[in-house]
């Protein structure tokens, strides 16, 4: 766009600078948004390059779901945790 510079018109009256588009801007930018919104409205959508139809995830849930009781987990959490992890301090010297 170009800028035009203040200037006084021929009957007296001041014109402040403006921008101006040049000639034929506002058709082709007109033209290039109603492409661009067709291309995005009109869009492949969710079709495969393939051609077929889209693959569904699978599901992994295995029913039913059972749960550990409370005495399970408590007694698999104190055998787990002697000697997965070396103690950095002897216990005598504790």
């Amino acid at each position: 766009m170009p800028w035009v510079r203040p200037y006084v018109r021929s009957d007296g009256t001041p014109v402040r600078g403006h921008s101006r588009w040049a000639a034929g801007a506002r058709r082709e930018t007109t033209i290039f948004a109603v492409v661009a919104l067709a291309v995005v409205g009109f869009g492949n959508g969710n079709a495969p390059a393939s051609g077929g139809a889209s693959p569904r995830p699978q599901s992994t849930v295995h029913y039913p779901i059972k749960f550990d009781t409370v005495d399970t987990l408590k007694g698999a959490a104190a055998s787990a945790a002697h000697g997965v992890v070396p103690d950095p301090v002897p216990v005598s010297r504790r």
